[in-house]
């Protein structure tokens, strides 16, 4: 009995390893396109080829809309789903649809804040350790954090030299966890437990 508990709990790792690096490499290419970052920065040409696969056919069935990948958002939607019905068949219990969906909505904002945070987190150690080093992946996070930190600039504009603006925005992404995140997964779970 206890083996069992120990090959579950080594089955919803792998489900959730496997579908978390797979589901970040689709909301890193979805990001990048909508920052419009070098598509062609050796980065962004290994996240188009992992993600093609699945993403090409999509795209000949679902258009985009006003410039935004629906196929991508589909894609996320997808992958975050199963994952939560393959996690949910290995415990041995069942996900009602309603509670499946706004689980898989409360998971794909999570997984959107956390590639934040960290990427502003690794620009942060990456300007203290090697500032004015060309890497192709420290283009691309400068690329996909411009946006969030260039209007943090505006509200809290760099202090004798000292860029604060990733503090505000690791803590706006933080209170977003907190107040809106954590709010739609309770009621995810609430709708899953009634």
């Amino acid at each position: 009995m206890m083996g069992g508990s120990y090959a579950g709990n080594a089955g919803i790792f792998l489900i959730q390893t496997l579908f978390g690096l797979y589901a970040g490499a689709v909301m890193l290419r979805f990001l990048l396109a909508m920052v419009r970052a070098d598509f062609y920065n050796p980065v962004s040409q290994f996240l188009v080829k992992v993600t093609n696969p699945p993403l090409l056919p999509l795209r000949r069935i679902i258009p985009g809309v006003m410039g935004v990948d629906m196929a991508s958002i589909v894609l996320l939607i997808a992958l975050q789903a199963t994952k939560l019905l393959l996690i949910a068949a290995v415990q041995g219990f069942s996900i009602q649809p309603l509670g499946l969906l706004v689980l898989t909505l409360a998971g794909l904002l999570t997984l959107l804040l956390n590639i934040y945070f960290f990427t502003i987190l690794i620009q942060v150690i990456l300007s203290w350790v090697s500032p004015g080093n060309h890497n192709p992946a420290v283009a691309l996070i400068h690329s996909l954090n411009e946006p969030l930190l260039g209007r943090a600039r505006r509200i809290l504009p760099p202090i004798s030299g000292f860029d604060l603006s990733p503090i505000l925005v690791l803590v706006g992404l933080q209170l977003l966890e907190i107040l809106l995140i954590a709010p739609i997964q309770d009621l995810g779970r609430g709708l899953i437990a009634g």
